[in-house]
């Protein structure tokens, strides 16, 4: 599907970490045919890998039969992402990025899904229609 500014890629799949390499696979496959740049694909396909994994962990509380929808906008000047899940909402501005000082000193594993994407991603917004659905917009800029 197309239009005239950019172009839009959607995938939707099971609430599963099954579908991970899916869902990685498609966005290399779309990056490439909009000659995206390799180190830009790997950024995306990392942030959309952990948004993905915490949709299925928090949203879902890792129930297969859910499904949630991927979808790619890529124009002249950026990558967006669209996340939409039906499952439970988070509030994004509650959670701080850790300090990894911190973080390190008392070993800790995990967590650090919300961080990579903040760090890698130039844009990243939630938005909740409570009893709807949840989005999740992620943008990288490719200039």
């Amino acid at each position: 599907m197309q239009s005239s500014s950019e172009n839009i890629f959607e995938l939707k799949v099971k609430s599963s970490t099954h579908y991970l390499g899916e869902i990685r696979e498609f966005i290399q496959a779309a990056a490439l045919e909009n000659n995206i740049p390799e180190k830009i694909i790997a950024d995306v396909i990392l942030s959309v890998d952990e948004a993905c994994t915490n949709i299925i962990k928090h949203a879902y509380h890792s129930n297969p039969q859910n499904d949630f929808i991927i979808k790619l906008f890529f124009s002249k000047n950026e990558i967006k992402i669209v996340l939409v899940d039906y499952g439970d909402s988070f509030n994004l501005n509650a959670i701080e990025s850790p300090n990894m000082e911190i973080y390190f000193k008392q070993k800790r594993v995990g967590g650090l899904g919300l961080y990579l994407i903040r760090s890698l991603m130039d844009e990243v917004k939630y938005k909740s229609i409570k009893g709807e659905y949840n989005e999740l917009i992620l943008a990288k800029k490719l200039n």
